[in-house]
């Protein structure tokens, strides 16, 4: 069985998806671009400024399912601009200091013209 896991802490599904579901002992996050969870506006103009965003926005969504960063086993992270690579790395690791496993992709397009965008599994606390 799954639950479901909403805050307002973070954005709103911005489609048919759940912030993030919690089966057994683990979390699945949907992906999080940086949106403010006021505003539901892109917030920051730069790879570092929309990293922390989302950051702060998947420490929300963890801390609703009864997690935490620090329990992220596994991420997937999505870049718009390979350039954005070493910036990206700066931030992340500023968040994920537990060094969880990690894929680490350029695509073209990301919703709403973010530059990055991450989503995360995680055992609960």
């Amino acid at each position: 069985m799954s639950t479901k896991v909403t805050t307002d802490k973070a954005p709103q599904a911005i489609g048919p998806y759940s912030q993030a579901v919690v089966t057994g002992n683990l979390v699945f996050t949907s992906g999080q671009i940086p949106l403010n969870p006021e505003t539901a506006e892109l917030e920051g103009e730069t790879i570092a400024e929309q990293t922390h965003r989302v950051c702060k926005n998947l420490d929300a969504v963890l801390t609703a399912a009864g997690s935490s960063l620090t329990k992220a086993v596994k991420t997937v992270c999505f870049l718009s601009d390979i350039a954005d690579f070493a910036a990206f790395n700066e931030v992340y690791a500023q968040y994920f200091t537990n060094k969880p496993a990690r894929s680490c992709v350029a695509v073209k397009d990301l919703p709403k013209g973010a530059l990055v965008e991450v989503e995360v599994i995680a055992e609960k606390e």
